[in-house]
């Protein structure tokens, strides 16, 4: 059986050819140009899935709320153009072979989870947003059509702060610029110049190299995730939480931060808390997981 897994991100596309194990055979990616809308995407993803040949199924992972019941995206936060288009529906027309579409986090932790001996997963994606899954029993937990588990909006605070707003890429390339604007000749400024609108990269080699800058935007970005896990942890009380992302690259030092700060933030009865870890699968995770959903869908079908 030979599937398709496509994810929709707010600065990446990818497609893949594969089975329903998750296992990847051929892949075709992108770097995405916001700018552009969604009608580029959407050319990409056809000449991709062309060049394929015949397939079985698909499976999408879009970076948004969308309703997985008829296909049909709200919104994209990032790129204009996807409110109200009924991804499901296009892409079997396109195809003619049966598709199924949900949140690009949510596809994530069902990847992650079939890897894990664990019950309760939970997935965190930190990159152009902040995103988030759950699975129970290897199966994604699903709220009321619309979406679930937006991690990436609740509130740090009553001002209206979110998690989104102080720990995305996005925000995390406002602080490096803001602080290398500051401080140019410092080496979080130096290396911020060779990252052009990605400046959230030039974070860990400053790190690295022991700067104080990236230091405190570092234990800025901890704290406040690590807070926002805390609901989430009083909330699901998951048996692991999975950090995934651009951001999550910064790795080990990323990794210990937040582990040991959610501890502070959490109630003495659920200690030691979740185990933390970072993604396994790193930048597969959506197309790994969209092949895995689609394998689910004919398997259900039939």
């Amino acid at each position: 059986m030979k599937l398709a897994g496509i994810e929709i991100g707010g600065t990446k596309l990818q497609v893949v050819l594969g089975s329903a194990d998750g296992t990847i055979f051929e892949r075709r990616s992108h770097i995405i140009d916001a700018r552009q809308g969604a009608t580029v995407i959407r050319q990409m993803i056809e000449e991709d899935l062309k060049s394929f040949g015949r397939i079985d199924g698909v499976g999408a992972g879009f970076g948004g709320p969308v309703n997985r019941i008829d296909g049909t995206i709200w919104t994209s936060y990032h790129v204009e153009g996807w409110t109200g288009f009924n991804l499901k529906n296009w892409l079997e027309e396109l195809t003619g072979a049966p598709a199924v579409v949900d949140n690009d986090a949510n596809v994530a932790a069902l990847a992650e989870a079939m890897g894990e001996p664990y019950d309760i997963v939970f997935y965190t994606t930190i990159g152009s947003g902040v995103g988030a899954g759950v699975t129970i029993n290897k199966k994604i937990y699903h709220g009321q059509v619309g979406g679930e588990l937006e991690f990436g909006h609740v509130r740090l605070d009553p001002s209206g702060l979110t998690v989104q707003q102080s720990c995305s890429g996005w925000a995390v390339n406002s602080k490096v610029l803001e602080a290398a604007s500051g401080n140019p000749s410092g080496k979080l400024g130096e290396l911020a110049k060779q990252f052009r609108h990605a400046e959230a990269k030039a974070l860990l080699p400053a790190i690295q190299a022991g700067d104080a800058q990236a230091m405190e935007i570092l234990n800025a970005l901890v704290t406040d995730f690590a807070f926002g896990l805390s609901h989430i942890v009083h909330l699901f009380h998951p048996d692991t939480i999975i950090i995934g992302g651009g951001i999550s690259q910064i790795g080990e030092t990323l990794r210990k931060g937040i582990e040991e700060k959610l501890k502070d933030f959490t109630m003495d009865a659920f200690q030691p808390g979740p185990v933390i870890q970072l993604s396994k699968l790193g930048t597969d995770v959506v197309p790994v997981g969209a092949l895995i959903l689609a394998g689910q869908q004919i398997k259900t079908q039939n």
